[in-house]
């Protein structure tokens, strides 16, 4: 059979330098196996090399959110359907081996079986800037978490003169004082190196929050201007937006149901059922990034809308937990931010296939 008659299912396992790519055919035979620099050049000539083979059906990555997240690109940009691949289970690395040409033969046979079928993120829009962005701050936010606990932690271990001082004051309060102090004396003196080491501290509190501050400058108008409705939501934040909206990618799309994406944030009740016990637990699958947006979103409207502390109410006088009311909470939350979420137009006839 000629080659341009032969249909090729591509996979490649994805590393910093070099990708290593797998070809297969319809019913699963191998065909061939090669490394290509990663790059431009690269891509072209394992584009190429696959080509060789057959039509190319779909090529699956793994790792295309790290690793991978350039060549899907590329390949969705020359029309080819790119699959996402997730890592193998461990029974299967145990039983089949661990090298690059088997993880990229694995990559491909995934998608022949149709063990893998998800569409990744292309990460070419306003949602990929906003995801770099958050980036910074995420960091900056969790070294100011890390420094307050280490101004805290000295005050315990303090002198009494210090620590007496300090006692009582609130973060920002606290945060301040030490900034303005100016400490002076032997720096072999415990109370002095203390005193000039909570002063260091305290600035670089400071210099984190003025950091924390530009990021949600330039965060806020564009989470507004990629999802105007899902802002409008009550509840919903500019962080907690952007979290949800990093967590869908610029393509929405791909997520065929609010169901698939109730289960992407882990808010999905799964059937905890025995005996003649009839019942649903908490998801704890997911991102748990988005998982967390939804519980704050939960929390806030807790206690500030009104109709969902209505609820709250009524789900408690009928004997239900506070973690059960939570999560059928979240679930309803992860329904109305799908509904909200920015995606193209989907047709009646495409819906109808998607199903």
């Amino acid at each position: 059979m000629a080659a341009d008659e032969i249909a090729v299912i591509g996979g490649i396992d994805t590393h910093t330098d070099l990708h290593q790519a797998a070809a297969i055919d319809t019913v699963g035979r191998h065909l061939a196996t090669e490394p290509f620099p990663t790059g431009p050049a690269g891509y072209e000539q394992l584009l190429h090399w696959l080509r060789s083979h057959g039509e190319v059906l779909a090529v699956g990555i793994e790792g295309t959110g790290a690793y991978g997240a350039e060549i899907a690109r590329f390949l969705t940009t020359k029309g080819v359907t790119v699959i996402e691949v997730d890592r193998p289970d461990r029974k299967a690395r145990r039983d089949n081996g661990k090298s690059d040409p088997v993880d990229a033969y694995a990559a491909a046979t995934a998608v022949l079986s149709g063990r893998a079928s998800g569409i990744p993120k292309t990460r070419n829009g306003i949602v990929e800037a906003i995801r770099t962005l958050r980036v910074a701050r995420s960091s900056a936010v969790k070294a100011r978490t890390q420094t307050i606990n280490q101004i805290r932690t000295l005050i315990i271990t303090a002198p009494a003169a210090v620590r007496e001082r300090l006692r009582g004051l609130a973060t920002g309060e606290l945060i301040d004082a030490l900034a303005r102090s100016r400490p002076v004396g032997d720096l072999a003196d415990p109370d002095c190196a203390v005193r000039i080491t909570l002063r260091r501290l305290a600035r670089r509190c400071q210099r984190l929050e003025e950091e924390i501050a530009e990021a949600d400058a330039d965060l806020g108008p564009l989470v507004t201007r990629a999802a105007p409705r899902l802002i409008a939501l009550p509840g919903v934040g500019p962080e907690s937006a952007g979290q949800l909206l990093t967590t869908v990618g610029d393509n929405p799309d791909r997520l065929r149901s609010e169901a698939s994406f109730a289960h992407l944030c882990g808010a999905a009740p799964l059937p905890a059922s025995s005996g003649r016990t009839n019942r649903h637990r908490l998801n704890r699958g997911g991102d748990r990034q988005a998982n967390r947006a939804l519980h704050t979103i939960v929390l806030v409207r807790m206690r500030h809308d009104q109709r969902t502390r209505e609820y709250v109410a009524r789900r408690t006088a009928e004997g239900m937990t506070k973690k059960d009311i939570m999560r059928c909470l979240k679930r309803f939350v992860a329904r109305e931010v799908y509904q909200h979420l920015p995606r193209p137009h989907i047709t009646a006839e495409q819906l109808k296939q998607a199903a």
